[in-house]
């Protein structure tokens, strides 16, 4: 009346389901809880590549691209920049671009300039609920200062909020 007990050496699939969809459901949660911060922090970046930007076209006063006033893609003016400043040549390959919808090609960071010589730069912010500085327009606007603003239209990260630096 010898007999062995055999045990199993394993788990069952039913235990394995149950932890695997455990871990999921803590993943969606914590995906949800840090989006906002990512959103804050994708704008955080934007708005200081908007001042990196701003005092190297604002060096003395608004710089006048070759083909006039206009609005353009920083991408735009980069041969532009290095062939009339050759000092700059070796930041073009830093050009910062939008950490969601940019491009070397197209940075989604763009320049304004009127032909009486002011000038904008400016960029589509993420988060919706960025409070909003500059009420009185609802456009990016040359002379119209630094702020965020509500716009008309929807950018290239989904919302209307912008964020300009202006001259």
């Amino acid at each position: 009346m010898n007999k062995k007990l055999t045990t199993s050496q394993g788990f069952t699939i039913i235990e394995l389901v149950v932890v695997i969809a455990i871990i999921g459901l803590l993943a969606g949660i914590i995906i949800v809880a840090v989006q906002p911060a990512r959103l804050k922090a994708r704008d955080a970046k934007r708005k200081t590549d908007m001042a990196q930007i701003g005092r190297l076209l604002y060096s003395s006063s608004c710089y006048a691209p070759n083909a006039g006033a206009g609005d353009y893609d920083l991408a735009d003016l980069v041969p532009e920049l290095t062939t009339k400043y050759p000092q700059y040549a070796q930041y073009a390959s830093f050009l910062p671009v939008d950490p969601k919808t940019g491009s070397s090609e197209k940075t989604n960071y763009k320049y304004k300039y009127s032909a009486d010589g002011h000038c904008v730069v400016y960029m589509n912010m993420e988060n919706e609920s960025e409070p909003i500085t500059l009420p009185s327009i609802n456009q990016p606007t040359v002379g119209a200062g630094q702020g965020v603003l509500k716009a008309s239209a929807v950018g290239p990260n989904g919302t209307n909020i912008y964020y300009q630096v202006g001259r």
